[in-house]
């Protein structure tokens, strides 16, 4: 029952979309559009907290994780729309955009809820059709026509490769049924050939699509689109890649495409840090952030923590949209420095930051099953808690402000235990269970953190020797866009005035 009342709210959706295009439509319709926008998401909720197993439906393919994913898309689609109506109230291309960004987060929604491999491949590429018109969708801006035609590129080699790794999947065990490819018998068919080609060039996919190096510059091409946009992008798409690598968790297996998918996100996690410190716009900041945290994301999927993955891609989204539709009120002012200088902490409040980052990552690392990812995953968390301690009370002002500091640091841990739990109970025996990632892999991400951090700190002691100027510029290249697609002031808008005078 409520799987028929989700697909037909889905339809009565995508029907509503249609309807705004007709030009005797009052705009006012949009406000019931987005209204229809908030069904499918609710429903869907309703599914996943009545879903405990896997169910086949017709051509659809329903487990927890199948829900979850489109009940964080649709949720996103319709929270952007409702943002849309006054922020893009007057643009010409008005009813196109809220046309095309419902068929774009249907069909993603609908990509993620398959069965068919084919039918997946279908879907996904609507949605990243979807998502390269509504780039350039103002067709009078030449920067936003070159960005929407670079960025498609990109996104039909990433939907060319992934279609060629499904197939050759479908080829060998001699289904295109998600539910029956993927079982233990059927992957007991693929060769040796098979066991290195499909996840290499599962890597290769979703490295475009989570902008990883050297396929960063179609995301920082794309902030010429409108804020909206980019939300649903850095929300919806990018992230795409861990649900992916966690849908085909059974052929994931090779060692030489974990190292490769490490070794890319790796780079790509230095980068992405690196241009959120060198660049003073704000767009390019959180795109520097998307591609920093994707690479994190990519290595928890290389390591086998697919529930981490999973966890970290729909909470980055949630967190990313709501940072790009506040992005107008990012403006920094001057403000006079203050005179009174901040009294130095005590001994004991800068040692107990990080005691209790230690005592927090043991704790962890004797409540989880002890693998090599989950060694890693305490040291992150230890240090974070660390660096919380150092900024929340060590640097609190005051006996009030190192109190409030503890009262965030302690409902932050609270949270975030909450959070782990609800995505294990939802997801438990959905999500592939993690098996043991190889001993190299897990050196080669410690001995990146262990680098990048000696380094950092490094730099940050030395900023006027010669190789922090060298890092300083690789940073700035590596983070700019193309030049084609950067423009100071849009000069259409020059043009349209000229020709009304």
């Amino acid at each position: 029952m409520l799987v028929t009342a989700f697909f037909l709210s889905l339809t009565i959706l995508m029907f509503s979309a249609a309807v705004i295009l007709h030009p005797r439509v009052s705009l006012g319709f949009v406000r019931i559009h987005v209204g229809i926008s908030v069904l499918p998401p609710l429903i869907a909720l309703l599914n996943l907290v009545t879903t405990s197993t896997n169910r086949i439906f017709g051509p659809w393919h329903l487990d927890p994780l199948a829900w979850l994913t489109t009940l964080f898309v649709l949720t996103i689609g319709s929270v952007v729309q409702r943002y849309s109506i006054r922020q893009l109230l007057g643009d010409r291309n008005y009813r196109g955009y809220f046309t095309l960004l419902t068929l774009t987060t249907c069909s993603a929604s609908l990509a993620w809820l398959s069965n068919d491999l084919r039918l997946l491949l279908v879907c996904w590429g609507a949605t990243l059709l979807g998502l390269t018109m509504l780039i350039g969708l103002n067709r009078e801006w030449r920067i936003a026509r070159t960005a929407a035609v670079r960025t498609g590129r990109l996104f039909v080699l990433s939907w060319m490769v992934l279609a060629i790794a499904m197939t050759w999947l479908a080829l060998v065990t001699g289904h295109w049924q998600f539910s029956l490819a993927l079982v233990k018998g059927n992957i007991a068919q693929l060769g040796s050939w098979e066991r290195v080609g499909i996840p290499l060039l599962l890597v290769i996919a979703v490295a475009i699509l989570a902008a990883q190096y050297p396929f960063q510059r179609w995301l920082l091409d794309s902030v010429v689109a409108p804020t909206p946009v980019s939300a649903v992008m850095h929300a919806g798409v990018v992230n795409a890649g861990g649900i992916i690598l966690t849908r085909f968790a059974p052929v994931f297996t090779g060692d030489l495409a974990q190292i490769l998918l490490i070794v890319i996100a790796s780079i790509s996690v230095l980068l992405g840090t690196g241009t959120i410190l060198v660049q003073v716009d704000y767009k390019r900041q959180l795109v520097g952030s998307t591609i920093a945290q994707m690479g994190f994301m990519l290595i928890q999927c290389a390591l086998g923590a697919y529930l981490a993955a999973i966890i970290h891609a729909v909470l980055h989204g949630l967190f990313k949209s709501a940072l790009f539709l506040q992005a107008g009120s990012a403006v920094h002012h001057n403000e006079p420095a203050d005179a009174t200088t901040t009294p130095k902490p005590s001994l004991l409040l800068r040692f107990a930051g990080p005691v209790l980052g230690l005592f927090v990552g043991i704790g962890f690392w004797r409540m989880v099953e002890g693998r090599g990812f989950d060694m890693i995953s305490a040291l992150l968390l230890g240090w974070s808690v660390a660096f919380a301690w150092s900024h929340l009370v060590t640097l609190g002002l005051g006996r009030i402000g190192r109190t409030v500091g503890i009262v965030l640091l302690a409902g932050s841990l609270i949270v975030f235990g909450l959070i782990l739990a609800i995505f294990y109970v939802l997801l438990h025996g959905t999500v592939p269970q993690a098996i043991q990632p190889h001993p190299f892999a897990v050196c080669l991400v410690l001995f990146v953190l262990l680098t990048s951090s000696v380094i950092g700190a490094w730099l940050s002691r030395h900023p006027s020797s010669t190789f922090f100027s060298v890092v300083y510029l690789w940073l700035v290249r590596l983070g700019e866009p193309h030049r084609d697609s950067v423009e100071s002031h849009p000069k259409y808008l020059a043009t349209r005035l000229y020709s009304r005078r």
